[in-house]
């Protein structure tokens, strides 16, 4: 098994995350939910830039973090990406990341 493969599902579909989020008094519809739960460094930022690359504009894209050090990575990287970051929930273990390819 190499360093970055697992068996889990990393990405799911909107039915099978959130639907919809509510930030700053605006609602995004989800789009696609991808799992880090468990990942460190780099693998949070590889998938979310895999996610965001196959992504059409618009969309929003919800991803779980509960390694700090990607949790803070994730938003600088957004421009490079023609991304925005458009918000971060603190849940009880984990972090939602909430981005949308511009």
């Amino acid at each position: 098994m190499g360093l970055f493969s697992r068996n889990k599902t990393t990405a799911q579909s909107a039915s099978e995350a959130t639907s919809e989020v509510t930030l700053n008094g605006t609602n995004y519809p989800i789009k696609q939910m991808v799992d880090c739960l468990g990942d460190s460094c780099p693998r949070p930022q590889l998938m979310t830039k895999k996610a965001l690359s196959n992504a059409a504009p618009g969309d929003v894209i919800e991803v779980r973090i509960d390694n700090p050090t990607s949790m803070e990575s994730i938003p600088p990287m957004m421009p490079e990406l023609h991304s925005s970051h458009l918000g971060t929930l603190k849940e009880d273990r984990y972090w939602r990341v909430f981005v949308s390819r511009d």
